[in-house]
């Protein structure tokens, strides 16, 4: 019976978390913490730019408003003034991002204070794409922004363990075993996956079993790199999973 699951990746513990990096700049490695602040900002722009627009700004405003956020926190060493017992980078960002918000004066200055300062690479189709199918006349711009953050993660979360498996040359089997962990009903009975792949049911249970516990595995590892220290992953994975309820 052919092996489903990939056997090359290696469980361990928690990586050092990036955000815990950025707010500890001032006493470690500058450079190394800017750039854990930038991986972490080119991964999780959308909820700012869903925030910015359910503000009320246009597709175009929050294309550049997010841009100028990141470009001037940056600038300004904002993270590295972060509180470390406060350290979870999603609540920071997004007060931030709200005060700035809040300090802008009129439009126009704040459209061309971003305009050309590409920090982060924005598809404002995409963007907007995206936006358009959130729920966005239901919930404040803080729960669209909790959403969409945990969405974002989410997505991650599953693109590693994409990547993992076209490593491993079984692509068609993860998007065989995704769509029963993630219970598409189009992917079918677990009977009728076994006969695609050519093994048996029982061995894609296993399959699925594993691929569930590799997810929970890389979805802490994900979200250990935007809060303080691994106390706070358990919290804030329930404080997610509470956004996507709403």
């Amino acid at each position: 019976m052919p092996d489903i699951y990939p056997d090359n990746h290696v469980p361990g513990r928690f990586p050092t978390t990036q955000w815990s990096r950025v707010i500890t700049a001032g006493r470690g490695d500058a450079a190394e913490a800017r750039e854990a602040l930038s991986g972490l900002c080119r991964a999780y722009w959308y909820p700012i730019y869903a925030y910015i627009r359910h503000r009320r700004f246009t597709p175009e405003q929050a294309c550049d408003l997010t841009q100028d956020f990141f470009a001037n926190a940056l600038e300004r060493d904002l993270f590295a003034k972060a509180d470390p017992a406060r350290g979870r980078f999603r609540a920071f960002i997004r007060t931030v991002c709200a005060r700035q918000l809040a300090d802008r004066r009129d439009q126009e200055k704040a459209t061309k204070r971003g305009g050309g300062r590409s920090f982060i690479s924005i598809d404002s189709l995409d963007a907007e794409g995206r936006y358009s199918r959130e729920p966005a006349d239901e919930l404040t711009p803080e729960r669209i922004f909790d959403r969409t953050w945990a969405l974002t993660l989410l997505d991650r979360v599953v693109e590693r363990l994409r990547g993992e498996y076209e490593d491993a040359g079984r692509t068609a089997k993860f998007e065989e075993l995704i769509a029963l962990l993630i219970r598409d009903s189009a992917s079918g009975s677990y009977s009728e996956v076994a006969g695609r792949l050519g093994t048996t049911e029982g061995n894609i249970r296993v399959a699925v079993h594993r691929l569930r516990r590799h997810y929970g595995l890389l979805l802490r590892e994900e979200i250990a790199a935007t809060v303080g220290d691994a106390a706070q992953v358990e919290d804030e994975i329930r404080t997610l999973f509470a956004a996507l309820e709403g």
